[in-house]
């Protein structure tokens, strides 16, 4: 399994060389080029990926909105996103349905709700082909079922809203928001994942010092047993 980083900036006016896109990651694998989340940015650039299908983790701007034109591949999403994406002029939609794993270009994707928005429901990726194993989650508060999301993963792909503190609020009984790469990096060690990379970087990550930054989190992260990477446009790992 290869692994790009076509774009790892979040929902956020900043930008850089290093974080530009937003958040989007091409899976490759015999072949197969699955891109994950189209954001605004990516509208009518497509071409620069060629992907032989898109999956959506959910319908927020960041994630979704460069699909408002059409897509050049099938589409791959579960039902609550399709239901935010209606009007979307997408032809060949496919359904992706909860702890189900699905074969997507031979590559298999099994989604696990995760906590995020009330509006636009967000699931994370289980993704396996061969014997390399990921979970991606670029937007999440906490995986309902962790556990199982997360047993036998090589890589924990993660959300870098914010880095230290929390970014979760409420609305009536429901959370949103962003759980920081500090809590993030706990739920590795628990569930025994040997590596982390931060992507869907906020503001903290994007205006800072993304040196000093970095060499924090790796001390939270040896803490723990964990290596952690911060991802950047165009970087490429090979499984």
């Amino acid at each position: 399994m290869n692994l790009t980083f076509l774009g790892t900036r979040g929902e956020i006016k900043a930008r850089t060389r290093r974080h530009r896109m937003h958040t989007s990651l091409l899976v490759s694998h015999r072949g197969a080029r699955v891109m994950i989340d189209c954001g605004l940015d990516w509208l009518g650039k497509f071409k620069r990926v060629s992907p032989s299908a898109i999956v959506l983790t959910h319908a927020h701007p960041d994630h979704a909105w460069g699909l408002r034109n059409g897509a050049p591949c099938p589409v791959y999403a579960p039902q609550q996103t399709w239901q935010s994406l209606q009007h979307y002029p997408i032809e060949d939609r496919r359904l992706i349905k909860d702890r189900t794993p699905t074969k997507v270009c031979g590559i298999t994707f099994e989604a696990f709700p995760v906590e995020h928005s009330i509006l636009s429901p967000a699931v994370g990726y289980r993704v396996r082909a061969g014997r390399a194993r990921i979970f991606y989650a670029p937007d999440l508060i906490f995986i309902h079922e962790r556990k199982a999301a997360l047993d036998g993963v090589q890589l924990y792909i993660g959300d870098g809203a914010t880095v230290m503190r929390s970014f979760v609020r409420r609305r009536g009984k429901a959370l949103i928001g962003h759980s920081p790469v500090r809590t993030q990096l706990t739920w590795c060690q628990k569930e025994g994942v040997p590596r982390a990379i931060i992507t869907h970087c906020g503001s903290e990550i994007v205006n800072g010092d993304e040196r000093q930054i970095a060499a924090k989190l790796r001390g939270i992260a040896t803490e723990r047993g964990v290596e952690v990477r911060i991802a950047y446009d165009g970087m490429k790992v090979k499984l």
